[in-house]
């Protein structure tokens, strides 16, 4: 009978150097794990736009739509226009992957997809927040709608624009 290793030992077959696996410092390996990465990350915004278009959808199939002012059909119009345009642009980095699979610059493919998934998560910040202001504007009316609207933008900029850019900056000063 034989026991099982502590559980701090490393499995069999793993190096206990802290050595990368062979071939992880090539660009073309590298550029294919943030491609992976990225589209891993794009699926669960994909939920998001889908939810929020789902939402839209629903919205102009209820009673209550006919009673609508024309600036908040106005508002209903941009948001779903807007969460139809992010999910295009938030899917255009699987498109890119799939009609250039095994292509030599992958490199440049991960870099247009990045530029991409950044316009996608300004479109969906820009459809979440149409979404919230149309909803708010008839429940609470516009008075308070805005204010909290003008908000939540301020969030989704600080959390997806300026922190990352924050992070960015401070580890290219420090020299991570």
């Amino acid at each position: 009978m034989t026991s099982a290793p502590p559980p701090d030992s490393p499995s069999p077959g793993h190096r206990s150097d802290s050595a990368p696996p062979p071939g992880w410092g090539n660009p073309a390996v590298r550029a294919d794990r943030r491609l992976v990465a990225m589209l891993q990350e794009l699926r669960v915004l994909q939920t998001g736009v889908q939810i929020v278009f789902a939402f839209l959808l629903g919205v102009a199939f209820t009673p209550r739509f006919a009673q609508l002012s024309d600036a908040q059909q106005d508002v209903y119009v941009t948001t779903l226009l807007l969460s139809v345009v992010a999910a295009a642009v938030l899917a255009t980095p699987v498109a890119l992957h799939r009609g250039l699979y095994r292509h030599p610059g992958k490199e440049r493919i991960v870099a247009v997809s990045v530029r991409v998934a950044q316009v996608g998560l300004l479109l969906l910040a820009s459809a979440l927040t149409g979404a919230v202001l149309l909803v708010l504007d008839v429940v609470l009316g516009t008075a308070l709608a805005v204010p909290i609207t003008c908000g939540i933008a301020l969030i989704f900029a600080v959390l997806w624009f300026g922190l990352p850019w924050a992070v960015r900056r401070a580890a290219t000063r420090d020299g991570a």
